[in-house]
């Protein structure tokens, strides 16, 4: 398991979702989950300040990862604490990037696998978060696949 660091500043803003005391805080990730497109997987959320812990079960890694930036790419995270367990096939882990200012998927692409064009591979590997590959912002955190 392990803590992944986000832009605090940076993501979707989530009303109350950070507020201290915030007794609804859990349930709120897991709909900000299920309406970025992820289902209704097998965890859970809590909320320290600005760090989310998230336990539970899911089938992929993938989804794992997935789930792990949805959360962390809310306003107001600064980090991520993974504990969730996947009960299928062990994978090799996809890498993360931080989108900067000026950055594009093609951009990215270039920078991680020399090819510009590859740029789909990027955005398929992040959807359903990402719903247009024109829609990325400074700070996101994003899946780099193999």
């Amino acid at each position: 398991m392990s803590l992944l660091s986000f832009v605090k500043e940076a993501g979707e803003k989530l009303i109350d979702l950070l507020t201290p005391g915030n007794a609804n805080a859990s349930e709120q990730l897991k709909e900000h989950i299920s309406k970025v497109g992820l289902g209704n997987p097998n965890v859970q959320a809590t909320v320290d300040g600005d760090k989310v812990t998230v336990t539970g079960e899911v089938a992929s890694q993938e989804e794992k990862e997935k789930i792990l930036l949805a959360v962390g790419n809310i306003a107001g995270v600064g980090s991520v604490d993974d504990q969730i367990t996947v009960t299928g096939p062990v994978v090799v882990a996809a890498e993360f990037v931080e989108v900067k200012a000026g950055d594009t998927l093609s951009a990215i692409s270039l920078r991680v696998y020399g090819n510009a064009n590859q740029y789909e591979k990027i955005f398929e590997a992040n959807k359903p978060m990402l719903k247009d590959v024109n829609k990325i912002y400074p700070g996101q955190k994003l899946r780099i696949p193999k």
